[in-house]
């Protein structure tokens, strides 16, 4: 199964370099769509890359359920079944505007948890994956996380909701933290904070509101990399009761992570 994800998300980028680019053709009429909000965007690309990381799961896993973003999928969570999680563009907005740190993202699952995934940056080609129990590497070299141990020397990273309300509850928390900390990061991109953390580039994660597909194949790389991970309930599957909120993800440098979660809690995170 990592195999296939690794095989899929690489081919998907590679397809993706040949797509226009939105900051080449100046978000033309009917590449660029929002969702949930006007700052949530979907471009022609998203979907055009969903539909063909499907069409090639179908082929190299036949009759596995899907679940994306950007097609949906009601396969949710089954104890017997490995169910595909897909993001197609993880970073979207930095994709419309031609940054760099976006990522394509394919996980297998089963009962919710990932059981392998592959995480593709197209711009740099770095390729993270990892299998449960099997480890992670990043372009085939193994990876680890941090060995911080003092917070207050550690670097944090973050993201925003595209809702304006919960973005001012966000930035309360990320300004409590802030004095704690090292400093604070945000690319743009779930899976690659996490990735991040995987290769110990960064000591810690913290965001609320990702999706399933956010996650599913980057907080394995984490995980595999030695972080202590907590991830929100997806369908079927109740969020840990441990003051964070429900959708909060965290992944942590072992030598940090209680803190770094005492801190979160302290500073309102279950209110976020």
């Amino acid at each position: 199964m990592r195999l296939v994800a690794v095989r899929v998300a690489t081919e998907a980028a590679e397809h993706l370099r040949g797509l226009p680019r939105p900051w080449e053709t100046g978000g033309a009429a009917g590449s660029v769509a929002t969702k949930s909000t006007p700052t949530d965007v979907v471009t022609a690309s998203d979907t055009a890359l969903e539909t063909l990381i499907r069409e090639r799961l179908a082929v190299l896993r036949p009759g596995d359920p899907i679940v994306g973003e950007e097609h949906g999928g009601s396969a949710g969570v089954d104890p017997e079944r490995v169910v595909w999680v897909v993001d197609p563009i993880d970073g979207t907005v930095n994709f419309l505007y031609g940054l760099p740190w976006y990522a394509i993202s394919v996980a297998a699952t089963r009962g919710g948890e990932s059981l392998a995934g592959a995480v593709v940056e197209p711009d740099s080609g770095r390729l993270w994956s990892a299998a449960a129990g099997l480890g992670a590497t990043c372009d085939g070299r193994p990876l680890a996380v941090s060995a911080a141990t003092d917070v207050s020397l550690s670097l944090l990273g973050t993201g925003f909701a595209y809702d304006g309300r919960r973005r001012a509850r966000q930035a309360g928390l990320v300004a409590a933290l802030l004095p704690q900390v090292r400093d604070v990061r945000r690319t743009g991109s779930a899976a690659l904070d996490l990735c991040a953390v995987a290769a110990g580039w960064t000591d810690a994660y913290l965001e609320h509101g990702c999706n399933w597909w956010d996650w599913a194949a980057a907080a394995l790389v984490a995980r595999e990399a030695g972080a202590v991970v907590r991830t929100p309930g997806v369908a079927g599957v109740e969020a840990p009761d441990d003051g964070l909120g429900a959708d909060a993800t965290l992944a942590a440098a072992p030598g940090i992570a209680a803190r770094i979660a005492a801190l979160a809690r302290d500073a309102g995170a279950a209110s976020v």
